[in-house]
């Protein structure tokens, strides 16, 4: 194969219709939540994520008019306990089914937007493959976990923006940041994409006054206003609805928690190893806000730089964001990774650079999971190694990044296949 072939033109060799790859990946997502009750009662390992209990048993708190809260560790939205009250009503297995059909919705949405860029059927399923047949998704969901759900719902956000169906599009941004409030640094570049003209485009030969007029002008260009609205009346009547009825403690476990928190248990954020040794220091939780300065400079320069193309500032904004916070799982990743089909088609990358860098991210988790596992479970004191592996995994996704960045190319897409 030509090392300078496109990452999906694997896939046009392959005359599977669409409607067949889909159909695989839900076949596999419902196997894998059937063998997961399987080895939930034959092994000592539980294939479940132990948060799908903390949702079902804070659903059953709701089914008996209490609050979500009294489940401890359960720092969601109630809207989320209340979406998973079949859970207690017909079956526990509800939610799981919930999560992979928002799995499956995430790749429909993936492969129309990739119909927008003007790519055929075949090739934008080829690339929506890397998501509907990644382990990693298909593992993640079908364990119980809910990210799903906002990933479709910022997906469908971006959809509805291409779309120009601007009020609907607020409305599901505004619900994706009551779910998970990541999607909140969204709206620097949203906006910037919805002002009209080109920011920046008008230079310094007018005074500074006359161009803080025209910008201005600009900002009060009505779908900027219709987006920052609709969204801003989702998101609050969302969280007065809630507050009214939780009280303080809903504020507390759905927002401040996030906001304030701290994690001293290993993870791969390159912060929490000072954070763990300052954990009783009256400095920690200054270090602990001043943490998000690097994510704050990168994500204005980002936005500034790359709103043009949403859906890619958008990726960039997700894998910075997740690469520098305070705390990293690799349940984190799949918020970019759902992203990652739609900017594959613009990165002219070599398919034998790609595969490298594919596995040197690899590399750098077993390398972290290494002195984790021996801490988790034989016990020995390996945190200098796990920050260092940490350290090392920072400077992998940061030399990813630069790389996607490098070979990224800005323009419309119009690779229609000869199967179309």
């Amino acid at each position: 194969m030509d090392s300078t072939k496109h990452w999906g033109e694997w896939f046009l060799n392959l005359r599977v219709p669409p409607s067949g790859v889909f159909g695989v990946a839900f076949l596999a997502r419902v196997a894998l939540v059937f063998y997961g009750v399987f080895q939930d009662r034959a092994l000592l390992v539980r294939y479940t994520d132990i948060d799908y209990h903390v949702f079902t048993d804070a659903a059953r708190f709701v089914t008996e008019g209490r609050s979500p809260y009294l489940r401890a560790t359960y720092r969601y939205t109630p809207l989320l306990s209340w979406l998973l009250t079949p859970n207690v009503y017909l079956s526990e297995l509800f939610g799981k089914f919930l999560f992979i059909s928002c799995d499956l919705l995430t790749a429909f949405l993936q492969y129309r937007l990739l119909l927008l860029k003007g790519l055929g059927r075949r090739q934008a399923c080829g690339y929506c493959v890397f998501w509907l047949l990644n382990p990693l998704p298909m593992a993640v969901s079908s364990r119980g976990n809910a990210d799903s759900i906002v990933a479709s719902l910022v997906l469908s956000a971006l959809y509805l923006i291409e779309k120009r169906a601007v009020a609907w599009a607020a409305l599901f941004y505004g619900l994706a940041v009551h779910m998970k409030m990541y999607p909140v640094t969204y709206v620097l570049p949203i906006a910037l994409h919805l002002l009209p003209g080109r920011y920046g485009d008008h230079r310094s030969r007018h005074s500074f006054q006359a161009r803080l007029w025209e910008l201005l002008k600009r900002l009060c260009n009505r779908a900027l206003l219709l987006f920052l609205t609709v969204s801003s009346l989702t998101f609050f009547v969302l969280t007065f609805g809630f507050y009214q009825k939780y009280g303080w403690e809903f504020l507390e476990h759905t927002y401040l928690y996030h906001l304030t928190r701290r994690d001293i248990r290993h993870n791969f954020s390159p912060y929490f190893y000072m954070l763990y040794l300052t954990a009783e220091s009256k400095w920690s939780f200054t270090l602990g806000v001043a943490a998000f300065l690097p994510q704050f400079i990168l994500l204005s320069a980002v936005s500034f730089a790359y709103y043009r193309d949403l859906v890619f500032c958008s990726f960039l904004h997700t894998s910075i964001f997740v690469t520098f916070n305070k705390v990293c799982t690799s349940q984190y990743f799949l918020w970019y990774l759902c992203l990652l089909p739609l900017v594959m088609p613009l990165v002219r990358m070599p398919w034998k650079r790609a595969v490298v860098l594919l596995l040197l991210w690899f590399i750098g988790q077993a390398l972290w999971l290494t002195p984790a596992y021996i801490l988790e479970f034989q016990g020995q004191n390996t945190f200098l190694f796990i920050w260092l592996a940490g350290l090392f995994f920072l400077l992998i996704n940061c030399s990813i990044l630069i790389q996607i960045i490098a070979h990224y190319k800005e323009g419309p897409l119009i690779e229609r296949s000869k199967y179309d």
